[in-house]
């Protein structure tokens, strides 16, 4: 099967780096973890530049995931993820096995191609729908109907690796989409949202969007004994 994938054209922005010699000098720490991202890497695995800052590890994609099919609700059948980029969660969702079908979006028609050609790499490109465009326009047009069988995932761009420096991440400010603005377009589409943040995230406000009556899980996704992000579930996840 690799054989088949590896042979594919990349388009000029997109590579596949088989020695450090060829990685740019910025992304040289992430391309020394490239089998933490994608184990599968040396199958021929394709990112942008840009993309290699953004990807969930595999372990933790696989954690996340493994979560998310357990305590979701069994009437919610689809799963989808508002942010695919090069398609680490997305790959983890589809092969878990719990959806009936995982819907990807993504903004970047570059990384996009990534996503779906790594997608090939794992065997599960079958079982995701994918959308290029921007989430909270897709989500609540073409989307709409999907709502109430949905969980939605999203892994929302931070604003660039400076997000690092904060002792408390502000939300509010978090680019190109504030905390609000994304819990508000999403909420109108499902209750059952699942959003994947930097691990310094201001609690207080995650909190202020929880709802009287509901409340809300913030689990923290480690490797090698340091939380590398949080995610904080709203809505009815039965997490243990």
């Amino acid at each position: 099967m690799s054989g088949d994938i590896t042979a594919e054209e990349p388009p000029p922005e997109v590579h596949h780096y088989s020695h450090v010699g060829e990685v740019p000098w910025d992304i040289q720490n992430y391309w020394a973890q490239r089998y933490r991202i994608f184990s599968k890497y040396d199958e021929g695995v394709w990112l942008t530049d840009d993309a290699w800052f953004g990807v969930t590890p595999e372990p933790v994609a696989n954690k996340i995931a493994e979560h998310i099919a357990s305590a979701a609700p069994a009437s919610r059948s689809v799963l989808v993820d508002a942010f695919a980029g090069a398609g680490g969660n997305t790959i983890a969702f589809a092969l878990s096995g719990r959806w009936k079908r995982v819907y990807a979006i993504e903004k970047n028609p570059a990384v996009l191609k990534c996503a779906k050609h790594n997608a090939k790499i794992y065997g599960v490109d079958h079982k995701i729908t994918w959308f290029e465009g921007d989430s909270l326009q897709i989500v609540n047009d073409q989307l709409k109907e999907l709502g109430p069988y949905s969980v939605l995932f999203a892994s929302p761009p931070w604003g660039g690796p400076g997000y690092r420096s904060d002792t408390i991440f502000n939300l509010r400010t978090m680019e190109p989409y504030s905390l609000s603005t994304l819990y508000g377009e999403y909420a109108l589409f499902t209750e059952h949202i699942v959003l994947y943040l930097p691990r310094t995230s201001d609690l207080k406000q995650l909190a202020k969007l929880v709802k009287d009556g509901e409340k809300a899980t913030v689990m923290h996704y480690c490797m090698e004994g340091a939380s590398k992000a949080l995610c904080i579930y709203y809505g009815g996840f039965k997490l243990e």
